[in-house]
């Protein structure tokens, strides 16, 4: 189940659906409709399944059950677009999500269409407050998917030898590098958690205590000018900075570097939505899994941060860097004094992703976005440049199998 605060006045949900459905839109419009069919590999969805996708969630989950008169689009749908709700049926195997060949890119955008005109003249005449909550929920769940369009996208890209640009670069930013320093914490007990008015998903309730000792947090994430020092040392050639599995996978697939680093000419280029281009040497380190993310920590003689930990330094500082907002869709580096804790990369925790104290999934399909993945999963913190600026806070809770290379992730170390 998935939580929203206290109720709100129904025009600004109507305001929200058609921003959060107009960004998903714009961010698809680079794309081919070739494009869009692709699904590289299993982790990973088409872009037109994405559009289906989070349209579907609206028809299923609100208009299907509480606006009278309501017409389905196609009834195949509820099949073709279901993503894991084992409570609403059978559904396309996720490796097939690329066979969808049909419906076209075109029908789709029709789907959207007639499900958008649908969503608002409901609110238009004067939604409930359960309606709005689910309005507020469906938003939430396709700013997630808008993020994953741009990582799936990004993968299925990288592997053109054209190296296709997803869209240029806008005017070049000025980007400072700032020194790494340290934050100091004091230990005791602390409460974390999600608590009081404002949306929230359910992994991040219910608030409770905490013991940490006391800890420092490096002021900004690892950059690549740090990666390359690991590299030429010899980070990705000793198997003593790795745990087990995270050794077996580097030699089976063969890691050198993070995901869309390549050598060309014999110098380093990192494959971005923008271009392939040298890595900034003081831009956060990005498309790294866990477990380089831990052999690197223990390279540099530190450790990640725990989730707690992280939590407790980032309310300590507002929600503040680099997000999809901005428009650059790969980390920058990190200007500014003091603390950054938001945007940029998503950071990597030694958490692993389980339940806090007394959590309890709901009842019914909803209840099953995010408890029945609370295994073999790592916690990552703070949004990254593909996060909407909106969608993210302190408490908020990211997770991913520790192998997985293919988001905006990254790290910082603490002590």
């Amino acid at each position: 189940m998935i939580h929203a605060g206290g109720s709100t006045e129904a025009p600004q949900h109507a305001a929200q659906y058609r921003a959060v459905r107009d960004t998903t839109t714009a961010l698809a419009a680079p794309l081919s409709a070739e494009d869009q069919q692709v699904q590289s590999m299993l982790l990973a969805s088409p872009t037109k399944w994405h559009l289906a996708h989070t349209t579907w969630f609206f028809e299923t989950f609100i208009l299907r059950e509480r606006a009278a008169g309501y017409r389905v689009f196609d009834p195949h749908y509820h099949y073709l677009f279901n993503s894991y709700y084992e409570a609403l049926g059978e559904r396309v195997p996720r490796p097939d999500r690329g066979l969808i060949t049909r419906p076209g890119l075109d029908e789709i955008h029709r789907y959207r269409e007639h499900v958008d005109n649908a969503m608002e003249a409901l609110l238009a005449d004067g939604a409930s407050d359960r309606i709005q909550a689910l309005v507020e929920i469906g938003c939430h769940h396709e700013q997630q998917h808008q993020e994953l369009i741009l990582t799936d996208i990004k993968h299925v890209l990288s592997l053109n030898p054209l190296a296709p640009v997803y869209a240029p670069a806008p005017s070049p930013v000025a980007a400072t590098a700032t020194p790494n320093g340290w934050a100091s914490f004091t230990g005791g007990v602390h409460e974390i958690g999600h608590g009081g008015p404002g949306f929230h998903f359910d992994n991040e309730a219910p608030r409770h205590r905490v013991w940490v000792d006391d800890f420092r947090l490096a002021t900004r994430p690892v950059t690549n000018r740090d990666w390359l020092e690991f590299i030429a040392d010899g980070g990705y050639a000793t198997p003593s900075l790795w745990l087990s599995d995270g050794w077996q996978t580097v030699q089976a697939e063969k890691w050198e570097a993070p995901l869309y680093w390549r050598r060309l000419d014999g110098e380093w280029r990192e494959f971005t939505m923008h271009g392939l281009r040298a890595p900034h040497p003081d831009a956060p380190v990005c498309h790294v899994s866990h477990y380089e993310a831990d052999a690197f920590a223990q390279w540099a003689g530190k450790r990640l941060p725990r989730e707690a930990e992280w939590e407790i330094a980032a309310r300590s500082v507002a929600v503040d860097g680099q997000f999809l907002d901005d428009g650059i869709i790969h980390p920058l580096p990190r200007g500014g004094e003091g603390l950054r804790m938001f945007g940029g990369v998503w950071e990597w925790t030694q958490s692993p992703y389980t339940p806090y104290p007394s959590f309890r999934p709901a009842a019914g399909a909803l209840g099953e976005y995010n408890g029945k993945f609370m295994s073999n999963q790592m916690v990552l913190r703070g949004g990254s440049c593909a996060t909407p600026r909106s969608h993210i806070r302190a408490t908020y809770r990211n997770f991913f199998p520790p192998s997985a290379r293919w988001q905006f992730s990254g790290l910082r170390l603490a002590e």
